[in-house]
């Protein structure tokens, strides 16, 4: 007669018998009992060790114990060694993340090798409820609220659908030994606090309360989809391209709501999008900045742009040939003027002879002034777009070609300068084409 913990498996199966499968084993009770079950229900399993030499001879035992268990059940075994100390140093994070990046990227490039379906990890349902726990003091969605998922990507937790009372008691039942860490047994880490001090707090309220956790992130899960469906609605109806329409936004149920979700991806905290949605019902322009994207409110729009578009430093322009951007590319000939003028916003000749090399592409500045091609006098470039009804972005993306003396000769796909513009003696153009 079958366990519980396997008929469970067995029910809530995530691959195709027979499937190959590498099995993430670190010696406790959990792996060893998701190895197991996996090879007892005829699975083609093969098992992956990480040993992150964090616990000295604790890390070692583990491995030893990992080796002879694989070699009992006849199952082969991948075994990793980091230095996940000098990892974590070398990118600034944490021991725990370190192990984390290590461990998953391990996992994947060996899957590939052996051509697995999946990847089996031994998180079971009280781990999922100490994840619901843990998201739920650091402050976060819906999706947060869900805990452990059964899949992602490549990744499969089988032992979901079981408590860790249940693995121990199917462990015992095979007779089947395993190791313990000690660092579980602390309260070092906050995942540990939720689990020694919190649960059982919340224990003594409900003696039921993992199983009641699992219960509520599944119908949270499935809450989730319906809120997940809804908000891309949502987001078809307000957001274009990369602009979201204020008004349109502000008769959604929840314009805040649907805001985060837009704007989050892009980098921007909780605190700036509250920011941005207070914005909105306000005149004037205002800018908000992360780390690689901005948002533009003005005439009723928030725009998102992504700061790489912006020219960072100033670019000198070769003799002949063409420069890339981000907005686009400037292409320079020369030629011998024949009297023809191109008429289009992208395209500007000038009299060769009358520029003072080398020229430079930049950004404008405040303060730029040049001037216009059959006005009289100088224009502030600012007020030049202005009048042309650019917005503010449009403004900042604005690109210049200046000469050697820093004069504007060619407001990039708007208009040449009068001071260099071709006349009667011209002999020489200079051509320039933006396409963008």
């Amino acid at each position: 007669m079958r366990h519980k913990v396997e008929r469970f498996i067995g029910e809530h199966r995530l691959l195709e018998y027979g499937d190959k499968v590498l099995v993430a084993v670190s010696g406790g009770a959990d792996s060893v009992a998701l190895l197991i079950v996996l090879h007892r229900l005829g699975y083609n399993c093969e098992a992956i060790h990480c040993n992150f030499h964090l616990r000295g001879d604790e890390s070692n035992r583990d491995e030893q114990f990992t080796k002879e268990l694989c070699e009992r059940l006849g199952v082969v075994l991948h075994t990793i060694h980091f230095d996940t100390k000098a990892y974590a140093k070398e990118r600034n994070i944490s021991i725990e993340m370190a192990a984390r990046e290590q461990r998953y990227t391990a996992f994947e490039e060996h899957r590939a090798a052996i051509d697995a379906k999946a990847i089996a990890v031994a998180h079971h349902r009280d781990d999922s409820a100490e994840t619901m726990l843990l998201n739920l003091t650091r402050g976060t969605g819906i999706k947060g609220l869900r805990g452990i998922q059964p899949k992602n990507g490549n990744i499969i937790r089988p032992l979901l659908c079981v408590g860790r009372d249940e693995i121990v008691d199917y462990l015992k039942w095979r007779e089947e030994s395993y190791v313990t860490d000690s660092t579980n047994l602390t309260c070092d880490y906050t995942r540990n606090k939720i689990r020694l001090e919190v649960i059982p707090k919340l224990a003594e309220i409900n003696p039921s309360i993992l199983a009641s956790l699992a219960a509520t992130a599944q119908r949270i899960g499935d809450a989730e989809k319906i809120y997940s469906h809804a908000i891309r609605e949502a987001i078809e109806r307000v957001k274009h391209g990369n602009e979201i329409n204020i008004e349109t936004l502000s008769k959604e149920v929840a314009p805040a709501t649907v805001l985060h979700e837009i704007l989050s991806p892009y980098g921007f905290n909780s605190a700036q999008i509250d920011d941005i949605a207070c914005s909105m019902g306000n005149e004037g322009c205002k800018q908000f900045h992360a780390a690689e994207w901005s948002v533009i409110k003005e005439r009723g729009q928030l725009k998102i742009i992504s700061k790489t578009i912006f020219l960072q430093d100033d670019m000198e322009l070769p003799w002949e040939g063409s420069v890339e951007t981000a907005q686009g590319t400037l292409t320079i000939t020369h030629a011998t003027f024949n009297g023809d003028i191109p008429k289009e916003r992208n395209v500007a000749c000038l009299d060769a002879d009358r520029l003072h090399l080398p020229l430079t592409l930049r950004s404008t500045r405040n303060g730029d002034r040049f001037a216009p091609f059959g006005m009289q006098g100088t224009k502030l470039v600012s007020d030049y777009l202005t009048d042309r009804k650019k917005s503010r972005i449009e403004k900042q993306m604005q690109l210049v070609v200046v000469d050697t003396n820093g004069e504007i000769v060619w407001l990039v796909n708007e208009r040449p300068s009068s001071r260099c513009c071709i006349s009667k003696e011209t002999k020489n153009v200079i051509r320039f084409e933006w396409r963008g």
